[in-house]
């Protein structure tokens, strides 16, 4: 790899005698991980064998992004490093959490693993593309407890000032950890890029702080070595912000930060570094912090919502008694043509920009109810009445857009499986399954 001769100076300097080992691992193969869903109990295949020591659910190697397990949410790839900050932020059940630069969603589905459908959880993307990126990738995890949005820090700190009880920056920086993965993002450093990427950060923490809970905890990360975004960053939330660390459990491998790349604070070394030469993993950078103060008693939000018409609910109540086993527990939320199910424990969200809030049910179309394909991801085969197993050729197919001939007869909508793992909704139509997969998601 061709690193700018800027950067290597740079560590050579830094790291001494380790520089030529660290500078030697650009060199080497990058490392993959995935992690699977700890709330769908489908067993995988022999791919889990090699588990990653710091991830409960994370394993290293590649799941293909058309292999059954991917598509059924059972797994998300996700590199072994990186899944070391959501293991630091680790939720408690029943929090608001808050994953402010969340895109494209490898960090928010591990947090909603953690919440396990309990709490609110907020992820949210400044860039509208990336927003939806983030919004597929939760959906596909099947996560309800959600409210994914499309705003900058300082929009959201106006609508929830000292919210949530735990903030997660994996903050936009200079990439260098990265560099092994995604060769391309060499082009974009220079010298003082790291110094550029610390005063977006010093923004974006600003915003945070303001949004966190007396009491709550700040988990602030970024996939590069830079002590510019990284030791200086935490040492600066020390100095302005009534704010101490607290430690984080390591494992082998893992380095404490290094208090002489700051302001010498001793309490710098309670910070975690993850380097490539060091561990199975590309670089990275995590620290927990805690404001201040005592947690508030915790209040209900009040959400103004309309009720459903009765013309849409009683089309949302034939889909229920025709394709479902059950009802869900939720609020029902009315957005155009499209119909949503929000948790109790959701956030007004009036004044922020909505990508996606709750679990999508579907949508209204020509006096008709069509179930969206959410559903196929976020509840349980055991939820539908009618689930049809497909062989490979069928999975295939219907995800090429094509109908399917079952012997089925009658008019009903059904969940389809292959392997026995649901990927798809589609509707019975005498003998004939019609095809309601997703255009985006064909192939």
């Amino acid at each position: 790899m061709q690193l700018p001769e800027a950067f290597k100076e740079k560590y050579n300097r830094l790291l001494g005698t380790d520089a030529a080992a660290f500078l030697a691992s650009f060199d080497t193969e990058p490392v993959s991980g995935f992690r699977r869903d700890p709330a769908k109990p489908w067993p995988l295949d022999e791919a889990m064998n090699d588990p990653v020591p710091w991830s409960p659910w994370g394993y290293y190697g590649k799941i293909a992004g058309n292999d059954i397990d991917h598509v059924a949410g059972l797994v998300y790839s996700q590199e072994p490093s990186a899944q070391f900050v959501g293991t630091v932020a680790a939720p408690q059940a029943g929090e608001r959490v808050l994953d402010l630069c969340a895109a494209p969603g490898g960090k928010s589905t591990q947090l909603a693993s953690y919440l396990d459908g309990t709490g609110l959880l907020v992820s949210n993307e400044i860039n509208p593309a990336r927003s939806k990126v983030l919004s597929g990738n939760l959906e596909r995890w099947g996560s309800r407890n959600i409210l994914v949005t499309n705003n900058d820090p300082d929009t959201l700190a106006k609508a929830w000032p000292q919210t949530f009880d735990r903030i997660l920056v994996d903050a936009p920086c200079s990439g260098e950890g990265m560099f092994r993965k995604d060769p391309d993002a060499v082009q974009y450093w220079h010298r003082d890029y790291p110094a550029e990427c610390a005063a977006r950060q010093k923004q974006i923490l600003q915003a945070a702080v303001k949004m966190l809970q007396p009491g709550g905890n700040l988990i602030y990360s970024t996939c590069t070595f830079s002590p510019e975004e990284d030791e200086q960053i935490v040492a600066w939330l020390l100095t302005n912000y009534d704010m101490t660390l607290e430690p984080i459990k390591t494992y082998p491998g893992m380095e404490t930060g290094r208090p002489e790349w700051a302001d010498g604070n001793p309490a710098l070394a309670k910070t975690v570094r993850l380097f490539p030469h060091r561990l199975r993993g590309e670089g990275h950078f995590v620290a927990k912090l805690r404001l201040a103060g005592e947690k508030p008693v915790r209040t209900a939000a009040t959400l103004s919502l309309k009720p459903l018409a009765k013309p849409a609910m009683d089309m949302v109540r034939d889909f229920f008694t025709t394709s479902l086993n059950q009802s869900l527990s939720g609020q029902l939320y009315r957005h155009g043509d499209f119909l949503s199910l929000l948790p109790s424990t959701m956030l007004p969200f009036d004044r922020v920009k909505v990508v996606r809030a709750g679990l999508e049910l579907g949508s209204f179309r020509k006096k008709r109810f069509e179930p969206s394909h959410s559903l196929a991801t976020a509840l349980s085969p055991k939820t539908f009445q009618t689930v049809i197993e497909v062989d490979q050729d069928g999975y295939a197919r219907y995800r090429h857009g094509e109908t399917l001939s079952v012997t089925a007869t009658g008019k009903r909508f059904a969940l389809l499986t292959f392997e026995h793992k649901p990927f798809a909704i589609g509707k019975i139509v005498n003998g004939t399954i019609k095809n309601f997969y997703p255009k985006g998601l064909r192939i």
